[in-house]
């Protein structure tokens, strides 16, 4: 099943997108390096809720390759994944370094100082907000079971398998 969710439901988007990542620890930020390939990181997205202007914050070192290169290409992707739960998501956005103490003082956590071990001050400390543009997600609600004969029927059929689960897009802006 494939949904597209209207733009008139932009706060039911907002909460459908953080429900199927705010589980999910870590994502994979992909960012176009100097180099022109296509490089990722896990990131530790610092968000306690979808902010009301559908961003993603992350915490990153100033000086690392990312914070450098998405500079000067500000388009970014974080895919999620959680294997055990079969959901998947996958974030594309505008990345950029935000100078806002206040806001770096309301995500900060003692996790964030095991990296940056000046605190919420630190001078390397960059506060990444990415602004969603679109996010895409899959969500497998049958059971292993289910899966396992839908997809040894496929094999058999020469079919793919159907109503797996639901897959969507959400469109921010």
């Amino acid at each position: 099943m494939t949904s597209d969710i209207s733009h008139h439901d932009i706060g039911n988007q907002r909460q459908h997108l953080w429900s199927m990542i705010k589980d999910i620890r870590f994502g994979m930020f992909t960012y176009s390096a100097s180099d022109g390939d296509l490089h990722a990181r896990p990131m530790t997205t610092q968000n306690k809720d979808i902010d009301e202007d559908d961003s993603l914050w992350f915490f990153m070192s100033r000086q690392s390759e990312p914070v450098s290169d998405f500079t000067k290409q500000p388009v970014v992707n974080v895919a999620y994944a959680d294997p055990g739960g079969d959901r998947y998501v996958s974030v594309s956005g505008t990345a950029e370094v935000v100078e806002d103490l206040g806001k770096a003082r309301q995500l900060w956590s003692k996790m964030a100082e095991v990296w940056f071990p000046g605190g919420v001050e630190d001078a390397n400390l960059a506060l990444v907000r990415v602004k969603i543009r679109h996010a895409s997600y899959w969500d497998v609600k049958s059971s292993k079971i289910v899966q396992l004969f839908k997809t040894a029927k496929a094999s058999v059929t020469g079919k793919p398998p159907t109503d797996l689960g639901e897959h969507g897009e959400v469109h921010m802006h």
